[in-house]
This record gives C-alpha cells, sequence and structure tokens, in this order.
C-alpha cells in the first residue's frame, strides 16, 4: 500500500517546480507515517481505520506470539486458515502458570453417560425433519491435522482491528451488573447483554454439566454485536471480581471473526471477565488435545426453517482425579481441557450451570437491535422453527451424568427473547428459546 503512495507521489511530483519539493516529502513521510486499512466483512460493512506504525507494531508482535508456527496449513473452503500446530507448541503452555504443566492426553475418568441413540433423538411433538450431527465447515476438502498436531484458526491484521483494541480482541465484555436480583442469577442486561437462559440452583455442588444444541445462523444488525448459545459453567460471586466461569457452544460474532457463520467456540474467565481469560485460543489457558476439531472453525451443516435439524452435543466436567475441566464435543469426542490451575473456586466445583441464547444489544438509532437469538424465532413455534436445548444434565459428585428436573428460566425481556421448558422420556429436560429482537412488541 505505502509502494502505491509512494509511486503516486512520484508521479506527481514530476508536474511540480524544485521548491515545492520538500513540502512534497514531508506529505510523504505522513502517509507513511499512518496507515489507512478498509476492512470488509461478510455483512458488507466497510470501516477505514487509521492504525500508527507503533500500534500497527503491536498488533503483529501479538498476533506472532498466538499464530504459532505450522507443521501442515490447510485452507478452509470458507477462508479460514487451519494452522496444523504441534500440541507442545499450543497458545495454552505460554501461560505463566502452565510454564511446568504435562499435558493430559485423556481424562482419567469419563463420566458415566446415559445417552440416546442419534436417530431417537428427535421431538415426538414434530415430523418436520431428522435430527443430525454437524461438523465442521474446514473438513470439507478431506485434509486433516497430522498426529501429534492441534488444528488452530489462524488470527489476522483485521482480526484484531475490528475489536475495540489490542485488550479487547478475544475478550467478552464484562457480563455482571452490581444490581443483584434477588430471584434469578445476575445476568441482566449488563453491557446491553440479553439472555434466554435456563439455570439450576446456586445451593448445590456441580461438577459438569451437557447438552444438544441446534445450530443455526442468526442475522447481526451491527458488527459490533454477537448471538450466542451455550453451556456455562459457573463459581464465585455473581457481583464481585472473582466470578470463575468456563463456557462452550456456538455463537456469531462479525467482529471476532468477520463474517456471519456460526461457528464452534470455548471461553473462560477467573476474574468476572475483567482481565483473565479469553475465546477459544486466542490466549494461553485452554490446552487442546484433539487433531480433529478446530475451535473457532465454522459448523455445517445448520439447522434450516421447517426442514432438516442439525445440532451439537457439549459436555463439560471436572476430571476426578486431577482436577482439569474436559471438553467433549458430538458423540464423547474429547477437544480439550480447562487446566485447574487457571481457576480459584472452579479448582473446586462449580455452584450454578446455566444454559441458552445470549445477545448484545447496542440499540443503534435508539431502537432495539434486530440482532436475532438462535433461529430468530420464538419459543412456542415449537420444533423444526425455534432453537431448541435437549437433554439437559449435570455431572455430579460420583462424576455420573443425571437428567436434570429442576431448572429455573430467565429471559429480560418476552417480547424481544423468549423461552419456554419442559420434558419428555426422549429429550429428557428441554427447551425452546429465541427471537427476531425488534418486532412492533419490541420496538
Amino acid at each position: 500500500m505505502a509502494c502505491d503512495i509512494v509511486a503516486k507521489k512520484r508521479g506527481v511530483s514530476s508536474l511540480l517546480p524544485h521548491h515545492h519539493l520538500p513540502l512534497l516529502l514531508l506529505l510523504l513521510l505522513s502517509f507513511l507515517f499512518v496507515t489507512k486499512f478498509t476492512l470488509v466483512s461478510g455483512l458488507n460493512y466497510t470501516k477505514y481505520r487509521q492504525v500508527s506504525s507503533l500500534r500497527l507494531e503491536r498488533i503483529q508482535k501479538h498476533l506472532a506470539k498466538i499464530n504459532k508456527p505450522a507443521v501442515m496449513t490447510i485452507e478452509s473452503p470458507d477462508g479460514d486458515i487451519i494452522d496444523c500446530v504441534h500440541k507442545r507448541k499450543q497458545p495454552a503452555l505460554d501461560h505463566p502458570l502452565l510454564k511446568n504443566h504435562k499435558i493430559q492426553r485423556v481424562p482419567s475418568e469419563m463420566p458415566k453417560v446415559k445417552t440416546l441413540k442419534q436417530d431417537e433423538a428427535r421431538e415426538s411433538m414434530g415430523n418436520v425433519g431428522a435430527v443430525k450431527g454437524a461438523w465442521q465447515m474446514w473438513h470439507g476438502n478431506g485434509t486433516r491435522c497430522p498426529k501429534g498436531t492441534v488444528p488452530i484458526r489462524r488470527s489476522s491484521l483485521h482480526d484484531v482491528l475490528r475489536a475495540k483494541s489490542l485488550f479487547d480482541f478475544g475478550k467478552k465484555q464484562r457480563r455482571f451488573t452490581p444490581t443483584r436480583r434477588t430471584d434469578a442469577p445476575d445476568v441482566v442486561s449488563g453491557n446491553g447483554h440479553e439472555h434466554a437462559i435456563a439455570y439450576t440452583g446456586t445451593s448445590q455442588e456441580v461438577f459438569g454439566a451437557k447438552a444438544t444444541i441446534n445450530v443455526w445462523d442468526p442475522s447481526i444488525q451491527v458488527v459490533n454485536e454477537f448471538s450466542l448459545s451455550q453451556i456455562w459453567v459457573l463459581s464465585g460471586s455473581f457481583d464481585g471480581s472473582d466470578l470463575n466461569s468456563i463456557e462452550a457452544g456456538w455463537q456469531v460474532s462479525p467482529e471476532l471473526y468477520g463474517d456471519s457463520r456460526p461457528r464452534l467456540f470455548t471461553y473462560w474467565t477467573a476474574d468476572s471477565y475483567q482481565a483473565t481469560g479469553c475465546y477459544n485460543l486466542l490466549c494461553a489457558g485452554f490446552v487442546q488435545t484433539n487433531s480433529r476439531i478446530a475451535i473457532g472453525a465454522a459448523i455445517s451443516p445448520i439447522s434450516l426453517y421447517a426442514a432438516n435439524q442439525y445440532d451439537i452435543t457439549i459436555l463439560i466436567w471436572k476430571d476426578p482425579k486431577l482436577g482439569n475441566w474436559w471438553m467433549g464435543f458430538g458423540d464423547n469426542t474429547l477437544v480439550g481441557y480447562w487446566p485447574a490451575e487457571l481457576f480459584t473456586h472452579l479448582a473446586d466445583h462449580a455452584t450454578m450451570v446455566e444454559w441458552g441464547g445470549e445477545v448484545v444489544n447496542s440499540r443503534a438509532n435508539g431502537q432495539h437491535t434486530s440482532t436475532q437469538m438462535g433461529s430468530g424465532h420464538f419459543a412456542e413455534e415449537g420444533f423444526g422453527k425455534s432453537s431448541y436445548f435437549r437433554n439437559l444434565e449435570i455431572v455430579d459428585a460420583d462424576n455420573s451424568l443425571s437428567s436434570v428436573h429442576d431448572i429455573s428460566t430467565l429471559a429480560e425481556n418476552t417480547n424481544c427473547y423468549n423461552i419456554k421448558s419442559s420434558y419428555n422420556n426422549e429429550w429428557g429436560t428441554y427447551f425452546y428459546y429465541g427471537g427476531p429482537g425488534n418486532n412492533p412488541r419490541c420496538p
């Protein structure tokens, strides 16, 4: 880009008198000091950013830190670059608490599971289409990372520039507000975040959670909003600075990924989203062990309205011997784990689990956002039209999975997004949730 500017300036200089050349050189230096980037995302927005050479240098240094040297590189059909990185070179081990960490290859014990067969897990109240498992788009060309490596989605300069700052890149905004409700977990309206969730009580000790979630591609109104569907495993103070949270599910985030595709994601924090933790592998922390699952990669195929439904199963549980929090994806495929050393309260156990959807409502133009949650349709539309979480389970102190029966639900504004829970023999405890956001009842 700088070369283009130089070429244009040289062409102009031939038309100027020689006594104007010092002024021309000064203008040229100012152009070289400030670089202008045009960013275009999958949502067809254009944003101009002036980036100083010092900031650019800091960003490139950060990218060099998180984009580890690859044994092999795979180009996904959706444009992602997947680097196959040796498992001992992955970002997690840069964490100061994990300097001498020995990677745990497999958990000491899987939770005792009672699962339904895939072809049996369909809603008896609907006959729209079969429920099928979703996979990842980068698998499309048939290439896989070799044994001993882990697939990591490469971060780009534009990924960082879409964030508010280098510090904010890969991080959630603080989720909780000082105001505490007595009848619900304090997840309400922090920084414009809105939810439709089911949750357990805070009086029990929990060692994990599981659910199956169908995947959609909700529309996002503005680039700094997102829509996600996830499991939260929580412990600590909801109105303080010591909340520990482990999270996993799918999300659409144009700011983070530069497009509107639903992607598998993880998150963790040990201090209420202030300084610790991040999405995916964008900071040191989560240890990946799987060579076939790329965290942050697009999920494919996805559910369609009144047609086939595609879902993913997420399992999070605490290893009963070493204390690390493992993540399973799909049919008990091990993805990796959050080391116990990262946490304070979660080093022991969780006190609450939440399942459900979350969006950011930035209230552009003073109106409620039209960013959709889930499928963009309300819970009462049911199977094939609304989003669902099914087979909600928790892991107890004996490392056994059991269906959740005693849950509560919360939606801040049911005119925008809502939730309805139920139970049957095939889906166990389940709920439909979501909504369109802005509509005549949600101005």
